[in-house]
């Protein structure tokens, strides 16, 4: 009797039976930094398949970085593994690898690359940041990172990852003193959507962050910064006008910048400005000039132009804030409103009793000098 051998059957493809092992972080960033060159656009069409299978393998790559940096639906991620990629990432230039062939990478691969540098940067190892550390030696990166602000494909990955770079006190130190911040005044203003609000981000992020680095700032390029600060204010743009008196008010109200706060509100051209963005037909930034130019009027060393100029116009104001309100006003706005009124006719009283001790000073020093204790001219 014959025997028969079975010989089973296997419906399932071999390779599903054994799994790869998961690379390492090194084994992603080396992965990843040859990679990289490789999706440089080719004219030869033999090529075009070889690139898309090249940016496909990135764009693999990037996601693995991005699940050991936040985990996914499985694993939380896992600190030791965070770790080792920080300091491979920034070891050598990866960093700038990626930034240079960032217009390369199709958008979905730019957006997960944003979010994995973004939590690179805050990546702290034995207490420091690596990131910050790097950015140090490494300050060009952040000057090949600005022209992509004016890209409007690449504005929004490039102002992102600037972003991130200049939460660190040493890349927004260089950029301020460099003299880079004067092109945002441009990109604001840029006809472009995505171009203009991405650099107001920046912008803000800039002058608000870092109080120390931005009030030194401030204080040394005060004239060329507020001529062109003004001509966002006065911009046809209403955009452009409302992000400027917003940041405009944060800026001054901020206790660091309070002898820039003091300077500003010391300029007649300055209170005209804000005296006109009063009557906008834009009730935000009303609301955001009547805060700014409330500071004008609680200045205690106002100059007497300016002074001249409040009184002149005592009743228009007084008029104008009477009427002035909006949907959300509360007990505080209503105060505010009525401490601005009072300083305004106060001012006229002192203003008033001035000029008679000036005249009667003319007339009899002597018989003027009693005034002259309890009024301030």
């Amino acid at each position: 009797m014959s025997t028969q051998v079975v010989v089973p059957c296997f419906s399932t493809p071999m390779k599903g039976l054994f799994k790869s092992k998961p690379r390492t972080p090194a084994d992603l960033v080396h992965h990843l930094r040859h990679l990289l060159p490789l999706t440089a656009p080719n004219p030869d069409p033999r090529t075009s398949k070889r690139r898309q299978k090249t940016c496909d393998e990135v764009r693999k790559v990037i996601h693995e970085m991005r699940t050991v940096l936040y985990g996914d639906e499985r694993l939380e991620p896992a600190e030791e593994a965070c770790v080792k990629l920080t300091l491979e990432f920034f070891k050598d230039d990866t960093f700038r690898m990626l930034i240079v062939c960032l217009p390369n990478l199709d958008p979905g691969t730019r957006q997960d690359v944003t979010h994995v540098i973004a939590n690179l940067q805050k990546q702290r190892v034995n207490g420091r940041s690596v990131a910050s550390d790097y950015l140090e030696r490494n300050t060009d990166l952040l000057t090949m990172l600005l022209p992509g602000c004016d890209d409007s494909e690449l504005a929004l990955s490039y102002g992102a990852i600037l972003r991130d770079c200049i939460r660190h006190q040493v890349a927004a130190k260089f950029v301020l003193e460099s003299g880079h911040i004067k092109t945002f005044f441009k990109y604001i203003q840029d006809p472009s959507f995505d171009i203009a609000s991405d650099a107001t981000s920046t912008f803000k992020e800039l002058l608000t962050r870092h109080k120390s680095t931005v009030a030194e700032f401030l204080s040394k390029n005060y004239d060329w910064f507020f001529k062109e600060y003004n001509s966002l204010l006065e911009s046809p743009n209403y955009i452009s006008r409302r992000n400027a008196v917003m940041l405009l008010r944060t800026m001054l109200s901020d206790r660091s910048n309070t002898s820039v706060m003091v300077q500003y509100v010391s300029s007649l051209d300055n209170m005209r400005i804000c005296m006109n963005l009063l009557r906008d037909s834009n009730k935000s930034i009303q609301l955001e000039a009547f805060h700014v130019f409330k500071l004008f009027a609680a200045n205690r060393t106002k100059p007497q132009e300016i002074v001249k100029v409040l009184v002149a116009n005592k009743s228009k104001l007084i008029q104008f804030f009477s009427d002035f309100t909006y949907e959300k006003a509360d007990e505080q706005f209503e105060s505010d409103k009525a401490k601005v009124v009072k300083e305004i006719v106060i001012l006229e009283l002192k203003y008033q009793a001035c000029s008679t001790l000036k005249r009667n000073v003319k007339k009899s020093p002597g018989e003027a000098s009693h005034l002259a204790a309890s009024v301030l001219c």
